[in-house]
């Protein structure tokens, strides 16, 4: 039994050396590069400290996931000032660009004019809506201090909304890899949603278009 504790802890520091350091550098990186799925990440590794020993892993989760968000958000926007001074622009801010089509970022220029930065904390919190609002800062000229004011609690709200699907993904299920597959399933269905939803409102609209047309002719 001692032996088996001792394995099981030791097995668990291991997993934490190498973990720690991997999951604040892929969030690091997602950040930077849209593509990563940040949020299926955090939630995998909650669902693994949920079933660890150690009744701090959670909390390290939280903490390495919110500030690896938080700096990479700093240097995406960082470089994107930079490409807004620059006569040629850069390459960063040209992906920004490329990542907020022009209706999404008059909706997050109208509400970045209503609320301020504090719109970040809802941009972080919907899929594909960090990138509009934050090109809609850029745009504003918004200082790289009001930025990070309004994107600290942002990245912090997105950690705790990740961790919880982890979580729950963990409790109901005994094995950690059982839960990482609900956790990953549940962060894909939500982030999926909001495009299926805006593709079923326009097909709606198209097909609306087409009966209001064919009754007036």
């Amino acid at each position: 039994m001692i032996l088996a504790t001792a394995q099981q802890v030791t097995t668990e520091s291991t997993q934490q050396a190498v973990g720690y350091p991997s999951l604040f550098l892929l969030v690091f990186i997602g950040a930077l590069v849209p593509v990563v799925p940040t949020g299926a990440l955090v939630s995998s590794a909650a669902v693994v400290a949920f079933h660890q020993t150690n009744p701090l892993s959670l909390l390290f989760v939280f903490v390495t996931a919110s500030l690896a968000a938080f700096l990479g958000d700093l240097a995406l926007y960082w470089l994107g000032r930079r490409g807004m001074g620059s006569r040629n622009g850069s390459k960063w801010l040209a992906a920004i660009r490329a990542r907020a089509p022009e209706e999404r970022l008059a909706r997050a220029q109208a509400k970045l004019a209503d609320h301020g930065v504090m719109v970040l904390v809802l941009s972080r919190l919907v899929p594909a809506g960090r990138i509009p609002v934050m090109l809609a800062c850029l745009l504003a000229r918004t200082g790289m201090r009001r930025f990070a004011r309004g994107d600290a609690p942002a990245c912090l709200a997105w950690a705790a909304t990740y961790q919880v699907i982890g979580i729950l993904g963990g409790s109901l299920f005994k094995e950690p890899w059982q839960g990482v597959v609900a956790a990953v399933a549940l962060t894909v269905v939500i982030s999926a949603a909001p495009g299926v939803w805006r593709r079923l409102r326009v097909r709606g609209g198209a097909s609306d278009g087409k009966g209001s047309g064919q009754q007036h002719a």
